[in-house]
Formats: structure tokens, C-alpha cells, sequence
């Protein structure tokens, strides 16, 4: 009898529940604090609390957001209270959190699919406030016959959001490795690309809003509201156009599977595999959206040819008829007005890899492992897939490329096949070292 192996926990497993139970600890004690000794400043907790509550509440969808925060008027409104620290940490911390976690209560009875768990967005925001409040709670009660703030207390100010961002970056990285185990070092960039857009929208109207208060009393809150919201308002539409770009992209690919070229749900399989691949070797921002609109559309020349190839197994075809296959989807792409490196990349798809870019590496080995693993389905299929592709490292794969397939694979993506009676037979080959007669050079 074959022994059952043990079932090996995520290396960012334990990284994962330390950040939550630093969460969580600072969460209670600070709450347990303020209801101990009581609130100070109570109409200013109030009206903070109904503010962050209210911007959480008019969250973006994470589905249609690509930055840290997807609620930026209540990040904006967590970043003021924990600048003006007019009471102590723990009310500041409790407040953010109490806010944060009743404003996400009605999107907790309505998930939409894609939005990140409640818990971790309230782990990074009580952990960023908390840091935030005690940076900042010496300057925020001054001696009565101190000068307001100057330059200096601005320029600490900025430092201390600065380093702020910089340790939220990190927790969300670690959190999205551990959860889609992902390497550390893309999910970081991502993380750190996020703070130069909404991100600095939210510290500055934070900051300023902080000030405000600070000299005019709460009745500065509504009127610095309104820009914020407008901000908001403006980045809901511009991501919702992007949503509809993409969907339209989308429509358009399934031109092919309309009339019959390709197999139904092909260039959507093969998009979702290059996007698990393109991730796994560091890709991020433009370039995933590149890859992703290229691996839709790669089939788009076959619209030319006058029989439909079976089953739209172009590698089949010769080299010539490939290579005018991918030109004339090119052409069609430029057609379409998007990026001109989508068309560059759906040009070089017949090309030798060494003369291709990276992302039409990673679309034409992942449309070669579907077309591979579709004509039979199975282990044998998926298993006879991972091999040949190896031994095609030659001259007509990217080695690095089939490589990071294979990771995929084995930890099974979303956009990949389902789970089935063979999945853990190709897992044993994802794991598996090179074998006798494997080609694993260029």
C-alpha cells in the first residue's frame, strides 16, 4: 500500500495568521481600552465613525479596482482620524475598526465574486492606522502656547505616511502570497505601484482634511467631502469604462467560437492560463493587461482561412500558414485600437520564441498546452501535454515559460481545468525533474 503523504501547509500560511492575530490582538485591546476608560471628544468619534462607515459603504468592487484600497473616501477619513489623535491610540484604532467593519456589513451580506475577505482588508487598516496614530500622537496636543504646524511638522507628517505605505505594501503582499501563492517580489511591486495612484489621492485628502478640522473644527469635514467624493465618483466611471473595454475585447474573441474556428471557452481558458503564467514570472500592471487582451485574441486570424481547422489546433498548420495566420490577426487587432504591442504580440505568435516578446511565449505555450490537453480529456491528455511541451524547449518553447506553466498547474489557477480523476497525476509531473529524453534548453 502507497503511504498517504501529508498534506505540506503554505509557506505563507503562518506569515498570514501572525498578521491577523496582530490585527485582532490590537483590534481588542484597543477596544477594550476605550470602552474601559471612555471616549474622548465624543461628537468627534461620532461624526469620524459615520464618515469611514459611510465611505466603506461606497466601496469600489475589487473586480473593477487594481488599487491597495478599494474604499478610498473611508481610507481618507481612517488616515485623518489617526492624524489628529485627539484622543488616545487605542479610541483611534477602535473607532477606524468599529467604522470600517459596519460600513463593510451590508457588502458581507452581498459578496460579489473577486472582492478580497473582509478580514483582510481590516487587518491592513487597523495596522496602518495604528502605526499612523502612534507616529503621529506627539504632535497632535502641542502646548497651548506652541506655533500651529510648520514646514517640519508637514515634512514628519509626509514621513510618516510614506513609511506607512511602505509597511501596508509589504502586509498585503505577504497576504496575497499566502493566499494565491504568488511570489513575494511581483505582489510587492504591485502593492508599491498601487501608492502612486488612488493611494496618494487618498493620503493627501486625508492629510489635508486633518489639518482642516485641526483649525476649523469638524464643520471642515463635509466641505472636504465633496471633492473626495467627486474623486471617487470619476474613478468609478473610468473603471467601469476599462470593465466594458475588456468585455467588449472579449466579445470580440468569441468571433472565432461563433463561427465555428475554435472550440467554445478556448481563448477564455487560454487567457486565464497565461494570466496565472504572466503572474507567476513577475508581470504586472500594462503588461498582464497586453498578455491578457493578446491571449484573447490569438485565434482572430483563423477568421481568414477558408476551412476551419480542426478542433482550431493551429500548430497543426505549417509554418507559413502560421505565420500568415498570426499576421492577419495582427492586422485585425490594429483594427480594434488597442495597445499596438497586443498586435505586435498576436504577429510574433509563429515566430521562434527567441524572437518573441515575453508575452507571446507565455500565450503560445498555454494555447498549446489547451489544445493539447482538449483532444482527449484525461490525465493521459494533460500528462502527454506537460511532455511534449518540455521536449518542444528546443526551438518552439520557452523553457522558462513551460517551467512556470508547470508551477501553475500544480497549484491548479483559477481558468485552469478542474480538479478530476487525473489532476493529480499532472501535479506529479509539474513536480517532477527532467527525465531521459526531456529537451529543457533553448
Amino acid at each position: 500500500m502507497t503511504p498517504r503523504r501529508r498534506a505540506v501547509p503554505h509557506p505563507g500560511s503562518a506569515l498570514r495568521a501572525a498578521v491577523y492575530a496582530a490585527a485582532a490582538l490590537l483590534a481588542s485591546v484597543s477596544l477594550g481600552d476605550t470602552l474601559w476608560h471612555g471616549f474622548a471628544g465624543r461628537e468627534g468619534a461620532f461624526v469620524f465613525f459615520a464618515f469611514i462607515a459611510f465611505g466603506e459603504l461606497l466601496r469600489l468592487p475589487d473586480r473593477l479596482c487594481e488599487e491597495r484600497d478599494p474604499s478610498p473616501v473611508g481610507a481618507a477619513g481612517a488616515l485623518a482620524y489617526a492624524l489628529l489623535a485627539p484622543a488616545s491610540v487605542a479610541q483611534v484604532v477602535a473607532v477606524v475598526a468599529a467604522a470600517t467593519l459596519a460600513g463593510r456589513i451590508p457588502h458581507i451580506a452581498r459578496p460579489r465574486p473577486g472582492d478580497r475577505t473582509t478580514g483582510e482588508h481590516l487587518a491592513r487598516r487597523v495596522l496602518a492606522v495604528g502605526f499612523i496614530a502612534v507616529c503621529c500622537r506627539p504632535l497632535a496636543a502641542p502646548a497651548p502656547d506652541a506655533p500651529g504646524p510648520g514646514p517640519a511638522h508637514v515634512l514628519l507628517v509626509i514621513a510618516v505616511l510614506l513609511l506607512s505605505a511602505l509597511c501596508d505594501s509589504v502586509v498585503g503582499a505577504v497576504l496575497g502570497h499566502s493566499r494565491t501563492g504568488r511570489a513575494f517580489g511581483p505582489l510587492l511591486r504591485e502593492e508599491l505601484r498601487g501608492t502612486t495612484r488612488m493611494s496618494s489621492v487618498t493620503g493627501s485628502s486625508g492629510t489635508v482634511i486633518a489639518f482642516a478640522v485641526d483649525t476649523v473644527g469638524l464643520y471642515a469635514l463635509p466641505v472636504f467631502c465633496v471633492p473626495l467624493l467627486l474623486v471617487h465618483l470619476a474613478f468609478r466611471r473610468y473603471a467601469a469604462v476599462r470593465a466594458t473595454y475588456r468585455q467588449t475585447i472579449a466579445s470580440l474573441a468569441r468571433a472565432t467560437e461563433v463561427a465555428g474556428y475554435t472550440p467554445q471557452g478556448h481563448a477564455h481558458r487560454v487567457a486565464a492560463l497565461s494570466l496565472a503564467v504572466g503572474r507567476d514570472m513577475g508581470m504586472t500592471g500594462s503588461d498582464l493587461t497586453v498578455l491578457e487582451y493578446a491571449a484573447l485574441m490569438h485565434d482572430i486570424g483563423q477568421l481568414a482561412l477558408v476551412d476551419p481547422v480542426p478542433d482550431g489546433a493551429t500548430a497543426r498548420l505549417s509554418a507559413a500558414e502560421q505565420r500568415r495566420t498570426a499576421l492577419l490577426g495582427g492586422a485585425v487587432v490594429r483594427q480594434t485600437g488597442v495597445d499596438p504591442r497586443v498586435a505586435a504580440v498576436v504577429e510574433s505568435l509563429a515566430e521562434p520564441w527567441t524572437r518573441q516578446p515575453p508575452a507571446a511565449r507565455i500565450v503560445r505555450a498555454a494555447n498549446a498546452y489547451e489544445e493539447m490537453a482538449q483532444r482527449a480529456p484525461g490525465a493521459g491528455a494533460r500528462l502527454r501535454a506537460l511532455e511534449e511541451l518540455r521536449l518542444g524547449t528546443a526551438g518552439t518553447y520557452a523553457p522558462d515559460v513551460v517551467e512556470s506553466l508547470a508551477r501553475v498547474l500544480l497549484r491548479g489557477p483559477a481558468g485552469a481545468e478542474a480538479p478530476g480523476p487525473g489532476a493529480s497525476a499532472v501535479r506529479a509531473t509539474a513536480r517532477s525533474e527532467a527525465g531521459p529524453g526531456w529537451v529543457t534548453h533553448g
